[in-house]
């Protein structure tokens, strides 16, 4: 198997067989700039690159305060630029370890470092692609013979989202304020959301763009797919069920969603991939795929109140999605719909078919109705001001992990 000279826990979600990307800052050195994780440390990228070990990067790439730049140099420089990171890290190759410095200048310690947006984001769409997040939501808010709409089986159905309240990891989120339908007002109220929710999603970074009025096929999505990240897209339910008739959600989207700080890239991906789920009726041509084109990626979400300890709540598979992400781009972009470097596609809830794989509260409580019980014995139907989460996910080999780190928020009071 292959090993890094760097040491690597068993469960550690960074090993040589990873190498995501991110941007990072130190105290000493505060600009941002481009790293990749392997263990506990950070390859300073810039630092690699000032020393001629990356050739292929045009100079000064890796200073940059996202990663588009590097996207856009396109798949061969990424799958070159990939290998020689993995040739310098590997137990037995002596260019990397001969370098003066290298503990502390090159290899950072992750403790040290802060981490930032990985990339500029022109565009967000979210996407509604887990059959069983769908069901169980139909089953909540319509009749049992119309748990799915008419289209649902047809085609992935999405939205377009608000690339600007994209924040990473660790940002904390203020509870949104809205309109407020309840039953026994002839009027809706205005005020902070009472539903606040969590939503577990995957989501995928666009790494080549198209042009207005062409499209990208199924066969085709994967060389304009950089990589992947975890998304949690907070969710204001009791403002989304008022509001989202006839056009879907608004407000009750555009406050925050929260991505993991590093990139996977579909490379380290690639011995992770599962045949999709058995699609009924058969997609229509554009949409059609005999391939494996789902991931298997283990999620999980913890929840944490400021009394209790962390309690995991939600354990399921991004392979339970019934729309591939090859399948999104190519839905996406049917239409002559452009994509851009750095757009980001999420997935949707990932929900599984038992009753622990639920990928948001809406469902694990049914609408508040079936509280859980932390392990202080305090209730929650939906999230409290205080409240943690955090998402988690990985691909599980033979002796390592590949994994996305993890995805966390804390959720804040509304504004007064």
């Amino acid at each position: 198997m292959l090993r890094s000279f760097i040491s690597v826990d068993a469960d550690s979600h960074f090993p040589i067989q990873n190498l995501p990307y991110g941007i990072f800052s130190t105290q000493d050195k505060p600009s941002p700039r481009v790293g990749v994780a392997i263990g506990d440390r950070i390859l300073d990228l810039a630092e690699v690159a000032d020393r001629g070990l990356l050739p292929n990067v045009p100079p000064g790439v890796f200073r940059s305060a996202s990663l588009n730049g590097f996207i856009a140099l396109g798949r061969d420089v990424w799958q070159t630029t990939r290998k020689e990171i993995s040739e310098l890290l590997r137990e037995d190759s002596p260019a990397l370890q001969s370098v003066p410095g290298l503990w502390g200048n090159v290899l950072v310690p992750m403790v040290d470092a802060t981490l930032h947006l990985p990339v500029d984001i022109p565009g967000y769409t979210d996407f509604y692609s887990s059959k069983e997040h769908a069901t169980n939501c139909g089953a909540l808010f319509r009749s049992s013979a119309n748990v799915l709409p008419p289209n649902w089986l047809e085609m992935p159905i999405a939205y377009n989202g608000r690339a600007s309240s994209v924040v990473v990891s660790g940002t904390p989120v203020r509870r949104p304020k809205g309109q407020l339908r309840l039953p026994e007002l002839p009027r809706p109220l205005f005020g902070p959301c009472r539903k606040l929710d969590f939503e577990l999603e995957t989501a995928f970074i666009v790494g080549k763009a198209s042009s207005i009025g062409s499209s990208i096929s199924v066969d085709a999505a994967n060389s304009h797919i950089f990589g992947m990240v975890l998304l949690n897209d907070w969710s204001a339910r009791d403002i989304q069920q008022w509001e989202y008739v006839p056009l879907g959600p608004f407000n009750s989207k555009t406050f925050a969603s929260s991505i993991s700080p590093w990139v996977v890239t579909l490379d380290a991906l690639h011995p992770f991939r599962v045949q999709s789920p058995p699609q009924k009726p058969e997609p229509l041509p554009y949409l059609g795929s005999a391939g494996l084109d789902s991931y298997d990626i283990t999620l999980e979400v913890s929840l944490r109140s400021e009394a209790s300890e962390a309690l995991t709540v939600c354990r399921t598979n991004s392979r339970f999605l019934y729309w591939s992400i090859q399948q999104q781009l190519a839905h996406h972009t049917v239409s002559g719909c452009n994509v851009e470097v750095g757009d980001l596609i999420g997935s949707g809830t990932i929900s599984g078919p038992s009753e622990g794989a639920l990928g948001c509260l809406l469902e694990l409580t049914r609408n508040g109705n079936i509280p859980l019980t932390l392990p202080t014995g305090e209730k929650r139907g939906f999230l409290e001001d205080g409240d943690a989460v955090r998402m988690r996910g990985w691909c599980q080999a033979d002796g390592y992990r590949v994994g996305f780190g993890d995805v966390s928020g804390t959720v804040l009071p509304a504004q007064p």
